[in-house]
């Protein structure tokens, strides 16, 4: 515990010379204090400060051992079911405050280290390729270091270029004892101006030794800049916009302008981002019950701030979201009672379990904010603010209309808000348009769950076997072993002669 990182150390940690510019905005000179990320500083200061809290000690750390000590639970490398069991009830714990907004902690820095090591074992590039890993795993469990994840995929106009070698988003454009000098700019990930470390996975392009370069890159680093999504709109009241205020991780992009990247901060892998991802995607997944857990929480809050309780149409629609929300609880439970194992003797979540669960959260989120935007009528629409409570013109015509059962007009009208902010505000419009393609939307999703899944074989000759007479034995391993759908390809528009 002695050695476990403070909220102070991290916030201070920001103050690193970072280059870091808000669209719509311009450069911002110190995340730590400016009016658009301060916020979420402290929500990750609040994070590691958990680790500290007799009250949240028995969720985010492990249990002593036979010397008394502790450990983040985020930070265990999980050898058995107990463990991956440990660690969900960690992220579903400290993910459901937030409404699932912050899906980025420290704690998915580690499991992104975990599938670092994973996907440089499974290539076999060197011996030292793996001990580098693991030491970068290691030296993140140990100092706290907040990591965050990029595919590494090009921006639209580097996919647009005329010339194929030139549409990767990063090259190689030097080597030295030093390390790689990698020039270029990845899309869209998330949380970078938070992060110390950006990990820039296959899909950059940039080969090195035959083999796939992948890059572990500090945000500040010389000739690195990132340039963030706008904000999400919110007013600057806490009681109005509740969530808006607090959980905004800004997605953006990472320019490399000549970025030297020591050697062992260069990781050789496959060209496919599946490996590192192992970890990734179970823990994306408690993010979405997170925030599905959450949309059924303010469902039983509003039926009964609104005298809806005993209406039997607003309980089939709780029931709904009970549903939903227990279908996915299942999945996750599911991969981590039946894990799978790597080569290596890591414990993985089980990936059909995880892909089921995931594809079941893409189906339902739609209609499970719908349900919420529908259950509290129009009251969410004309909800008043704080400021319009403490109006003297309109407090007591506002306390008319909104208070009674037990609420006074501000009790129900925060919860109104709360609602509102969770599925009604740029916040929430912001999280479905990204999760239109997260990962590969509901497509790729489809595609992990087909390779996934590993019982072909067995049920379709398990059948057979009720038949009195020979058959012939089934194989149906084409199915499994087809490829992932490609990335879309994009083509670029043909020149338009100019007139003259």
């Amino acid at each position: 515990m002695s050695s476990l990182r403070t909220g102070a150390h991290y916030r201070d940690s920001l103050r690193d010379g970072r280059r870091v510019w808000i669209l719509g905005e311009g450069r911002v000179e110190d995340v730590v204090t400016h009016p658009t990320t301060r916020a979420m500083v402290e929500e990750y200061v609040t994070w590691y400060d958990r680790h500290f809290d007799p009250a949240w000690q028995g969720t985010v750390l492990t249990p002593p051992d036979a010397r008394g000590d502790r450990i983040p639970t985020g930070y265990l490398v999980p050898r058995s079911a107990a463990d991956l069991a440990h660690m969900g009830r960690c992220f579903m714990a400290t993910t459901f405050p937030t409404a699932g907004n912050i899906t980025h902690t420290p704690a998915y820095g580690h499991l992104i280290a975990l599938g670092v090591l994973h996907a440089v074992s499974l290539c076999n590039a060197s011996p030292e390729q793996v001990a580098n890993a693991e030491a970068y795993r290691a030296e993140i469990a140990r100092t706290g270091r907040f990591v965050t994840f990029a595919a590494g995929a090009a921006p639209i106009g580097h996919r647009l270029r005329p010339d194929l070698a030139e549409r990767t988003a990063l090259r190689i454009v030097g080597e030295s004892d030093a390390g790689v000098i990698v020039r270029g700019k990845i899309g869209m990930h998330t949380s970078p101006a938070y992060a110390e470390d950006v990990y820039i996975g296959a899909l950059n392009g940039a080969d090195l030794r035959g083999y796939r370069a992948s890059f572990a890159v500090a945000v500040n680093a010389p000739g690195v800049t990132v340039i963030c999504r706008r904000r999400a709109v919110r007013e600057d009241s806490r009681f109005a916009m509740p969530l808006s205020n607090r959980f905004d991780e800004l997605d953006g992009q990472m320019w490399l302008d000549d970025v030297l990247v020591p050697w062992n901060r260069v990781f050789l892998t496959d060209q496919s981002p599946e490996a590192v991802a192992q970890w990734l995607f179970w823990h994306q997944l408690y993010c979405w019950l997170a925030k599905a857990e959450y949309t059924l929480g303010l469902a039983l809050a509003c039926a009964h701030a609104m005298g809806l309780a005993s209406h039997d149409p607003t309980i089939e629609y709780l029931l709904d979201l009970l549903a939903d929300v227990q279908t996915v609880r299942s999945c996750q439970t599911a991969a981590e009672l039946d894990p799978e194992f790597t080569p290596h003797g890591l414990c993985s979540p089980n990936h059909a379990h995880v892909a089921a669960g995931s594809l079941a959260m893409l189906r339902a989120r739609p209609r499970m904010g719908e349900i919420l935007r529908i259950l509290p009528g129009s009251s969410l629409v004309v909800a008043p603010t704080d400021r319009d409570l403490a109006d003297p013109d309109l407090a007591r015509g506002l306390e008319d209309s909104f208070a009674g059962g037990g609420y006074s007009a501000r009790q129900r009208a925060a919860l109104l808000q709360l609602a509102w902010d969770h599925v009604g505000s740029t916040l929430d419009h912001r999280e479905h348009v990204f999760e239109l393609h997260a990962n590969g939307g509901a497509s790729s999703w489809r595609g992990r769950l087909r390779r996934a899944f590993n019982r072909y074989n067995e049920l379709a000759n398990g059948v057979l076997q009720c038949l009195d007479l020979p058959m012939p034995e089934i194989n149906l391993d084409a199915i499994r072993q087809a490829p992932l759908a490609p990335r879309r390809q994009v083509t670029p528009p043909a020149a338009t002669p100019r007139p003259g």
